[in-house]
């Protein structure tokens, strides 16, 4: 299947069951395995580095789960202990550092870490949470003693008697807070199975050079990008963090021929001033989700590239076929006859969507339902100690996604949103109940409602809802200075809309109706305001010319369908 020898191997013969045994093929593999702005290293390199801090792992271990948190941004390290911990039979908690630090917290205790790898700037935002840790919990990777740590358990490198297929790897979170979290549990039998589906739907090869500037963190650079990149034998680029100004100077600094990305970073990236230069680079193809059909256009024409737009969880299996004649907006058709669009309380299959000129279904009621694969729940491993959400995702022996779709009249699979109440931001899944705790700290609020409005670019934008007294008092700089202030509020919880109004819909049962205010949007008669550009902790009122140029973005896009 492949060429004998270190320099010729690229799949080796004999499709491994394990990451372990996959990392392991390596040695002794010339071949660039990992690179940075700085340094390079050999898949050989990559092999031994993640050895020794596996030794270091066993030697460090305590009584009971073996899971090591990590808190670093894409640097050699992290993905030296995402070996390691394959090598050691352990496993690996991504800790998302764009979350508060009661939210971190949270992650870290609930997924039973023992052990925390981060650095100065990480440990910063950790000393003073109640982690039930000793300071000698955690490995500071820039402290000046740890480099010779690592070098005291340099070892010949060998799997553990505990690594193996069925051995938990990654916990990956995908969305929840304090008492919510929820960490999807992927054992390294599944991600080795994800590496050569991977490679067979995107063609990875081994003269890839593959730029990963998605977050380490999270499944999207894990599960399309680093596995393949092992399976193959290619080479692995990293940078700290996405930066829509640095990706081509990136691309070109490294030559580099594949990249992952979600809906909201492409955007950004589209953003960045145009030149004739553009198509200056070697990139041949990237992997994503939830970006428009209008920024993978202009990407494709400004940068010369093929983009696969597909849809995929970190808990199931991939639920799409790739079609190059797949319609805009289409995911692509169902991978299997398992693959369906059901009513929840029905259990039959929906109708077929019928679409107007801009793409919106005009049976709603009839064809959208919800995703499910009738045969996905053996792919689906389930959370971490959370039994309740295991069950709500596995019924009737089919694999429900939670999230809505439909299928047209020719055959093609759509994305329809998300189910309940959670909202899709930069590939996260937000938590409305918990904002809503958040908003309702504020001496003005009487009530609040948080919920899901399209965003004109990509995925979902948070938008609240707010009852106060006086809205004509109402002080949108002191109101953002108030949830800049809120510890357990990330970055990417915060409202991009807020809505202020003297008396907010409600039930019979006094509950705020969140889907009248979810289908008003940004229309109601309520003042309206909108988060200032990013990073800006600020509110503007919207006025009518601003409201009307926010919907003028949707068809610019491509996304009319939304509103």
């Amino acid at each position: 299947m492949t060429t004998p020898g270190p320099e010729g191997r690229g799949i080796v013969s004999g499709l491994r069951t394990d990451i372990a045994t996959m990392l392991l093929d390596r040695l002794g593999d010339t071949h660039l395995g990992l690179r940075t702005r700085t340094a390079n290293w050999t898949w050989d390199d990559v092999v031994r580095e993640s050895a020794a801090r596996a030794a270091l792992a066993r030697e460090l271990r305590r009584d009971g789960p073996f899971h090591i948190g990590i808190l670093l941004d894409n640097v050699p390290d992290f993905v030296w202990w995402l070996g390691a911990a394959a090598m050691a039979g352990a496993t690996l908690v991504g800790i998302n550092p764009t979350r508060s630090e009661r939210q971190i917290q949270a992650d870290i205790r609930y997924t039973d870490c023992q052990l925390v790898v981060t650095d100065a700037a990480g440990m910063a935002r950790l000393r003073e949470l109640e982690l039930d840790l000793d300071s000698d919990r955690f490995l500071l990777i820039d402290d000046p003693g740890y480099h010779a740590l690592v070098d005291d358990h340099r070892v010949e490198p060998v799997a553990a008697t505990e690594a193996g297929p069925d051995v938990l790897l990654l916990l990956l979170f995908t969305s929840g807070t304090t008492g919510t979290s929820k960490a999807v549990k992927c054992s390294q039998g599944r991600l080795a199975r994800i590496a050569y589906a991977a490679t067979e739907k995107f063609g990875h090869v081994r003269s890839d050079v593959d730029y990963c500037c998605m977050p380490l963190f999270h499944g999207n650079a894990i599960m399309a990008l680093w596995a393949p990149a092992l399976a193959n034998g290619a080479t692995v680029c990293l940078t700290p963090k996405f930066s829509a100004s640095q990706f081509l100077p990136d691309v070109r600094f490294f030559g580099a021929t594949f990249f992952t990305y979600v809906g909201k970073a492409l955007s950004y990236l589209m953003a960045t001033s145009e030149s004739a230069q553009d198509s200056d680079n070697q990139l041949i193809r990237g992997f994503g989700t939830e970006a428009s059909a209008q920024d993978q256009a202009t990407f494709r024409r400004r940068f010369g590239a093929v983009l696969f737009e597909g849809y995929g969880s970190s808990e199931g299996s991939g639920l799409v076929a790739l079609d190059p004649n797949a319609p805009p907006g289409a995911l692509g058709r169902p991978a299997h006859p398992g693959v369906a669009v059901v009513d929840p309380e029905t259990l039959r299959e929906c109708a077929r969507a019928v679409l107007d000129q801009h793409g919106r279904v005009l049976n709603t009621d009839a064809a959208i339902g919800e995703m499910v694969d009738k045969t996905g729940a053996l792919a689906f491993e389930g959370y971490y100690k959370n039994d309740a959400a295991d069950a709500e995702r596995i019924r009737q022996g089919w694999y429900w996604t939670g999230d809505l779709g439909y299928i047209d009249t020719g055959g093609f699979l759509y994305f329809g949103g998300r189910k309940g109440d959670w909202i899709r931001v930069d590939g996260e899944n937000i938590s409305a109940l918990a904002v809503e705790r958040v908003l309702r700290r504020h001496p003005a609020v009487i009530a609040t409602g948080v919920y899901a409005v399209p965003d004109p670019r990509s995925g979902d934008q948070v938008m609240a809802a707010i009852e106060v007294a006086e809205p004509d008092t109402f002080d949108p700089a002191e109101f953002a200075e108030f949830l800049c202030a809120q510890p357990d509020l990330g970055s990417k919880d915060t409202p991009r809309l807020v809505r202020v109004s003297a008396r907010l819909p409600v039930t019979g049962s006094s509950k705020v109706l969140k889907r009248d205010l979810q289908k008003q949007a940004w229309r109601a008669g309520d003042s309206i305001y909108r988060w200032a550009d990013r990073g800006s902790p600020a509110y503007h009122l919207m006025t009518a010319g601003d409201k009307r140029e926010l919907e003028a973005e949707f068809a610019r896009f491509g996304r009319e369908r939304l509103l």
